[in-house]
Formats: structure tokens, C-alpha cells, sequence
């Protein structure tokens, strides 16, 4: 089961989240936040084995870890790509999840209208970076009480992330994912973190995000999985409160980002060398 978590009595494991912040309120000063999960659900097999699995990290000392997976993936790059079970099934699959694991849960939404549908099951509504602008959906998720997730667009300065924030409300987190350097690529600006971090919220890098090409794999998007265990050191090391990862058994034949996402035991091997990493860090200021 999910531990160190603050929780109130009618949002434990088992029950339907209430639409109360206090509910959820993870302690970044104590420990490590990281998200992870596949980026689409693909089957309720698939969110158990990854769930399962992170439930067993959950009992790492120095981890909070949260579940993440899109029940729709509104903006893939093909209108033929898989875009996952939608709203009504996959929401009853992340239920599921968060019943039989205790794990916290996160996805995404991308119309107004979903925020408060998906807040009544999840603890995290996260918005996608190319919606960090939509004003409307902004709102609408911190209408909702919940803590909102806010992936900084690829196309936006760091500073132009206040006006988001102003959006959502008091309850946000902000999540680097890279910046756009041409076509088909990104690259991260670890100088945009104490810029993020100014802002007084908790600061997530998304480390498989921010190896993917964009639409460079012949109507999809690839990207180098390789890459993204050393940029999650690095942004430990500039002061990130937690970390995001897309995680599967088998990325090679993942219905969605399978190029960027870690393979699921690989995640598990280097999750506690990412947490001794951070624990020095703060033990040396």
C-alpha cells in the first residue's frame, strides 16, 4: 500500500476521493514525490502490473510515488493512434487502481467539462502543456479543490507560467517538460527551474516528456529513453521537489510514447539510487 501520504479519513484507499485538498497533501520537504505510470491506459492488466510494482517502491524510504495514467490522449500526433478507453471506462480503471494499491492517482484532462467528473476519483488533475494556456480549463480544475498538475508548454518562458498558476489557484504544482528547439525536438533548460521554483510551488521534471521528439516518428512521436534517468540527476541537482516518469513493462510495444517511457524493472532499479541522490543533496544544503 501507498505510504506517507496525508490523507483525511473519507479519501483512504477504497472510497471515492472527496473534492477537499486537504485530502491529498504530500510533504516535499520529507520526501521525494515522483509520478509514474504508462502514458495511456491501455488495459486494466497493464495498470495493475505497473500499480502493483509501485506500490512495492511506495514502501522506500524517502519516495511518496503517484499513479498516472490518461483514460485520452486528446492531442496524439495521428488521428489513427490509440487515444486510450475514454472518459467513463477509463476512470472506473483508475478507480480500480487506486482501490487495490492505495497509491495516489493522477491524469489529465482536456475539456472543461471533465475537471469535475475526474475529480471525484483522482487526487491530481494534471493539465497537458499544450494546454497550459487554456484559460478555461485552468479554472475549471482549480474549481475542483484538487491539487492541479501544470505541464509549462514547450513554447512558453518560464516566467509566463505565473499567469497559469493565476488560473488554477493556490493548489497547483508546475512540471517542466523541455522547451522546443526546432522541429522535432526538445531540450531542457535547467536554468528554468529556480525561475519555476520562485514562484513558491512545488517544481516536477518530467524526464521521459522531456527526451521525446515531437511528431518525428512518422506520424508519432519517438524520443530517447536513454537520456532520461541523467536529466532527472541533473534536475535534482538544480532543486526539483519531484520527479515524473512514463514507466511500462514492455516500451517497445507501448501503444503511446513507448520511445521515451523507462522499461518498468529498469524504473525499479534506479528508483532508489534517485532517491539516495536526492537525500545527499540535502544532507550538503
Amino acid at each position: 500500500m501507498g505510504k506517507n501520504i496525508k490523507k483525511t479519513e473519507n479519501s483512504s484507499a477504497g472510497k471515492k476521493r472527496n473534492n477537499n485538498y486537504k485530502a491529498f497533501c504530500p510533504d516535499f520537504s520529507e520526501n521525494l514525490i515522483v509520478i509514474a505510470g504508462p502514458c495511456i491506459i491501455e488495459s486494466m492488466d497493464i495498470c495493475m502490473r505497473i500499480a502493483d510494482k509501485l506500490s512495492e517502491l511506495s514502501r522506500l524510504p524517502g519516495v511518496n510515488l503517484i499513479f498516472k495514467a490518461s483514460y485520452d490522449k486528446a492531442n496524439r500526433t495521428s488521428r489513427g493512434s490509440f487515444r486510450g478507453p475514454g472518459l467513463t471506462r477509463g476512470l472506473k480503471i483508475l478507480e480500480k487502481v487506486g482501490k487495490v494499491s492505495g497509491l495516489p492517482l493522477c491524469t489529465d484532462i482536456h475539456e472543461s467539462y471533465q475537471a469535475q467528473e475526474v475529480a471525484q476519483v483522482v487526487d491530481v488533475i494534471q493539465i497537458p502543456a499544450l494546454l497550459s494556456r487554456q484559460t478555461d480549463l485552468l479554472v475549471s480544475a482549480g474549481k475542483t479543490g484538487k491539487i492541479v498538475n501544470i505541464k509549462k508548454g514547450q513554447f512558453m518562458a518560464p516566467a509566463d507560467m505565473f499567469f497559469a498558476i493565476e488560473k488554477a489557484g493556490k493548489n497547483c504544482w508546475i512540471t517542466e517538460r523541455g522547451t522546443f528547439f526546432g522541429y522535432n525536438r526538445l531540450v531542457v533548460d535547467f536554468a528554468a527551474v529556480p525561475a519555476l521554483l520562485s514562484f513558491g510551488k512545488p517544481v516536477i521534471f518530467d524526464a521521459t516528456h522531456s527526451v521525446q521528439l515531437p511528431g518525428a516518428g512518422k506520424g508519432r512521436s519517438a524520443g530517447n529513453r536513454n537520456l532520461a534517468l541523467p536529466l532527472a540527476k541533473a534536475a535534482l541537482a538544480v532543486g526539483v521537489d519531484g520527479l515524473f516518469f512514463e514507466v511500462h513493462p514492455d516500451p517497445d510495444h507501448a501503444l503511446c510514447d513507448g520511445p521515451n517511457s523507462l522499461q518498468l524493472d529498469m524504473f525499479a532499479r534506479e528508483l532508489p539510487r534517485l532517491i539516495e541522490l536526492r537525500e545527499f543533496l540535502k544532507r550538503n544544503g
